[in-house]
């Protein structure tokens, strides 16, 4: 038998994970993904003439006004919110421990990674962002928690409606988006990866550009979770079931009357005067942006609301293993997408229109789920996130799990 004060132990320790915030992570995956099937079937890059001429036409108009109302931005912003309160989490352990080295490591490899996948596989990528957003929120770590609300709602609404004059002037002559779609289109249908690659490289260029008020988006959705990561929302719902009922309504109610306004607020400018003055055109746009914060936020509160309840716990534990592997799973998809869809794989591209591409994410999804369940039941971590974790701590880990004899030592 092993003596198991002498034999050498690399693995790091393995913190408390919390299931409601996995499978709130996994069910924020699976919307994630819907949306991103977009690019990766390349259906975001047709012109509307080539759209409409689809088989599936009809269908794809329906398809898209519901994930406009239910999806879009919505599921983002989940994700925003559970990386920052996953980074409190991790902010908090190593102040903890006694310094923020080894968390800023985390966040300098997680950079590495995005700029691997935004470069040579998907031009998308959200890590990059995430990761240095995540070193400007250690900034905050003796901010108030009422300063990081009132923070974070100013980098998500306010700032970057204030700087968009600014940067469309900035901007105006780089190329438009029509522009660039139709480069990205051409590319990405061809079969030649260096074609593709070259197209991958340009978009990521233009997207972090064009895109520029994502870091605002990224850092007020950060702050938030850090919020809610400080109270523990997440990690001890029955303690703060209230407050998690009162964010469920407010946020609904918000995120509703927002969307309302969104289909109403260019009537109501022609219909009365005052509200088309460029004050009350740019107060419009701050609450626009409230509206998908606000149902994010909603769908994160109801989905803990649900958890709570033993019958519904049951079956939303089934996402568990799924948020475990969040970091696989997000750039697995890219590799299938690409796979799928792109001119270098199979080639099927946006022929099928939505009703292809909701296929596509149900049977993505749905394999990602049985994986994922396959894989931890005989391994401590999903691949990339075991390789994330010994690179953070600099040394190999542990990946299999052990049986009871291997526990043993026998």
């Amino acid at each position: 038998m092993i003596d198991s004060a002498r034999a050498p132990n690399p693995a790091a320790p393995v913190h408390e994970r919390h299931d409601l915030i996995d499978a709130l992570r996994g069910f924020a995956l699976g919307g994630v993904l819907m949306v991103n099937l977009a690019s990766f079937t390349l259906y975001e890059f047709l012109p509307d003439p080539a759209r409409a001429a689809l088989p599936s036409a009809r269908f794809d108009a329906l398809a898209l006004q519901a994930m406009e109302l239910l999806v879009n931005i919505k599921f983002i912003t989940l994700f925003s919110l559970l990386f920052g309160l996953g980074f409190s989490l991790q902010m908090e352990r190593a102040q903890a421990s006694g310094g923020l080295a080894r968390f800023v490591r985390r966040l300098l490899i997680l950079l590495l990674i995005g700029l691997l996948h935004s470069w040579f596989v998907w031009w998308g990528d959200i890590l990059l962002t995430y990761a240095v957003v995540g070193l400007l929120l250690a900034c905050f770590r003796h901010v108030p928690d009422r300063m990081l609300l009132a923070c974070g709602l100013a980098f998500a609404l306010v700032v970057p409606p204030l700087l968009s004059p600014y940067m469309r002037e900035v901007l105006s002559d780089w190329p438009k988006q029509a522009e660039a779609y139709a480069g990205a289109l051409q590319a990405f249908s061809s079969p030649s990866p260096s074609t593709a690659l070259r197209g991958n490289l340009n978009m990521a260029s233009w997207a972090r550009v064009s895109n520029w008020a994502l870091l605002c988006f990224v850092l007020g959705r950060f702050l938030l979770g850090y919020w809610a990561g400080r109270r523990g929302l997440l990690q001890q719902p029955l303690q703060h079931r209230a407050l998690i009922a009162r964010l469920f309504w407010g946020g609904l109610t918000v995120g509703v009357a927002m969307t309302v306004l969104q289909f109403t607020q260019a009537g109501l400018r022609e219909q009365i005067a005052w509200l088309d003055s460029e004050p009350s055109k740019l107060v419009i746009r701050m609450l626009l942006r409230a509206g998908p914060l606000a149902l994010g936020i909603a769908y994160a509160a109801g989905f803990a609301l649900l958890f709570l309840q033993p019958a519904w716990q049951a079956r939303m534990r089934v996402l568990v293993p799924m948020g475990r592997m969040a970091l696989t799973h997000y750039l697995m998809q890219s590799v299938l997408g690409i796979v799928l869809f792109y001119g270098l794989g199979l080639g099927i591209g946006p022929r099928w229109g939505v009703a292809g591409w909701l296929l596509a994410w149900l049977a993505i999804y749905g394999l990602q789920i049985l994986a994922s369940h396959w894989w931890l039941a005989r391994f401590r971590f999903g691949p990339m996130e075991w390789v994330w974790r010994c690179l953070t701590y600099g040394q190999r880990q542990p990946l299999r799990r052990l049986i009871p004899s291997q526990a043993l030592g026998a």
